[in-house]
């Protein structure tokens, strides 16, 4: 498939070129750039490639930007299944009384994807559900899909040193693991729970309640939200509904999930929003989220009150502090890069610019300077992306930081309120109290090593078993040309006396003296010649 795109020479070069068949090595795609070939080839390869194109075009910290340009622009190109498979599908995770379970069940699908489409349905109950359903055979096709992955991965870093540094396997592995999780049905039922019981005191919000009786791997059964999804032409035309109230309360939930809650939608897209009357809004498809921990939220909350005063050493070191450790980060320099990137754009609204795509932009940076951007990071990154899609949808001129900031003050208050100071008070007292307790112990230790008359201290220097291995074979060479150069004077100094032993007219000691200096000469050659 790869060399049908004018790929051949990726083929050759990852040592698979002995399996192209005859003909297949003339390319008639000459004038579309590698990128190009690389989406068409991901396209026709199947959805399982087009989602990891997808992922890749997340990953500004790895891939350059002309791939991520065009893997942006690849879409799912699916047909629905059948009902009678939808069916099956139901019988099989639920037994063949499946339909006692639903008093209805739409044939025509609500909506269909790469990985699952969604019907409509009535309990036996008569509440409005909607049942989301696994396509078949779709764990058996990814799992086949990623072992190829693996293994043009494995070829790739093999035979292509340049692509080294990206780490095509850490990717797949990426991919592998959000794989995993979208398409278990369990994590995503979880999910919903779990975020609907975050948002259960904000009456402006609302999340599908999910019936656990009627959940498989491969069948999600959850609440209809019957508002309008934003993606709709007169989403924003419904009785009682402003725009600028509808992305206020939309852009205060999104914050509340990742910094309060530390648990937030990571494909948040005007698909996946509904809007009802009075301003009320409504979220759904969980299969993809974010989790953070307090310190990143932290770290990002201080990373746009930089970005809001180009500040941008304050960021440069928010990124330090985020990434594994690395003492070869000249922060000076990468402040400046993040400059230099992003001051061009200060001040423009979102007709000029998009804060979340700086942000993915800024973390190539950072990979350039040894940083390791952690993955929950660009996933809020991407998601900034989501919501400024969505907000401009509402508002032509939104602003995600300008808003963003003003609804910071809630951020901070929660960051300082009493229970959360008192609740990180007690975690630091229980980590530390091990150590108080052991350190008047571990002090009289290090004093009696210290003053026992046996104490070495070893110190380990950085090269240093170079400089004595060096050091070793110097004096071996100028051992081996002192012993030369006395041969070679001592049968100097026997050459004019006379001799009873004579070789070749010569005498005999001389010449053994000579052939003597001259193997030894030659032994220290070869040495020298290895040191080098």
């Amino acid at each position: 498939m790869f060399a049908k795109h004018g790929l051949t020479n990726l083929v050759e070069r990852i040592n698979l070129g002995k399996f192209l068949r005859p003909g297949t090595r003339q390319n008639n795609q000459e004038h579309l750039s590698v990128p190009t070939r690389l989406k068409l080839s991901f396209e026709e390869l199947g959805p399982t490639f087009v989602k990891f194109g997808q992922l890749l075009a997340t990953r500004p910290d790895l891939v350059p930007p002309d791939y991520i340009e065009e893997m942006s622009l690849l879409h799912d190109q699916v047909q629905p299944i059948d009902f009678k498979t939808v069916q099956q599908v139901l019988s099989e995770e639920f037994g063949p009384d499946w339909n006692k379970q639903f008093a209805t069940l739409e044939p025509m699908p609500l909506g269909s994807a790469s990985i699952a489409q969604v019907h409509r349905a009535t309990l036996a109950d008569g509440k409005k559900v909607v049942v989301k359903i696994q396509r078949p055979g779709l764990v058996q096709v990814i799992n086949d899909d990623l072992n190829v992955l693996y293994f043009i991965a494995e070829l790739l870093e093999k035979y292509i040193p340049e692509i080294r540094p990206y780490n095509p396997i850490g990717m797949v592995d990426e991919y592998f693991k959000t794989l995993e999780l979208e398409t278990n049905f369990v994590v995503e039922a979880n999910n919903i729970r779990k975020m609907r019981e975050n948002f259960k005191s904000e009456p402006h919000v609302q999340i599908p309640q999910v019936y656990f009786d009627l959940i498989t791997e491969r069948v999600l059964t959850m609440d209809e939200l019957e508002g309008r999804r934003l993606s709709q032409e007169d989403a924003l035309q419904q009785s009682g509904v402003s725009g600028e109230e509808v992305i206020k309360v939309g852009l205060r939930a999104y914050l509340k999930m990742v910094f309060i809650d530390g648990f937030f939608h990571g494909d948040l897209h005007a698909g996946n929003f509904f809007v009802f009357p009075n301003n009320q809004i409504g979220l759904i498809d969980f299969g993809v989220v974010g989790r953070l921990n307090s310190k990143t939220q932290s770290a990002i909350v201080n990373m746009l009150i930089a970005l809001s005063k180009e500040d941008y050493v304050r960021l440069a070191y928010e990124y330090v502090e985020l990434a594994p450790f690395s003492d070869s980060v000249n922060v000076d320099l990468f402040a400046k890069e993040l400059q230099a990137l992003i001051s061009p754009y200060y001040g423009l609204t979102l007709k000029h610019m998009n804060v979340g795509k700086i942000l993915l932009s800024s973390t190539n940076v950072a990979a350039r300077h040894g940083l390791i951007v952690p993955t929950e990071l660009l996933m809020f990154f991407k998601s900034i992306v989501s919501i400024e899609g969505l907000g401009q949808r509402i508002v032509p001129d939104f602003d995600f930081l300008h808003y963003t900031l003003s609804m910071v003050g809630e951020v901070a208050k929660h960051q300082f309120e009493p229970t959360r100071l008192m609740d990180e008070a007690t975690m630091i007292f229980r980590e530390s109290r091990g150590f108080l307790s052991a350190l008047p112990r571990q002090l009289s230790l290090i004093l009696r090593r210290f003053n026992s008359p046996q104490y070495r201290s070893k110190i380990h220097v950085d090269g240093i078993d170079e400089l004595r291995r060096s050091v070793e074979v110097s004096f071996n060479l100028l051992f081996l040309g002192i012993i030369i150069a006395s041969l070679i004077i001592a049968s100097s100094m026997i050459y004019p006396h006379p001799s009873p032993w004579l070789i070749s007219g010569l005498p005999a000691f001389s010449v053994i003296g000579y052939i003597l200096a001259a193997a030894l000469g030659i032994v220290a050659f070869i040495n020298y010649i290895k040191k080098s």
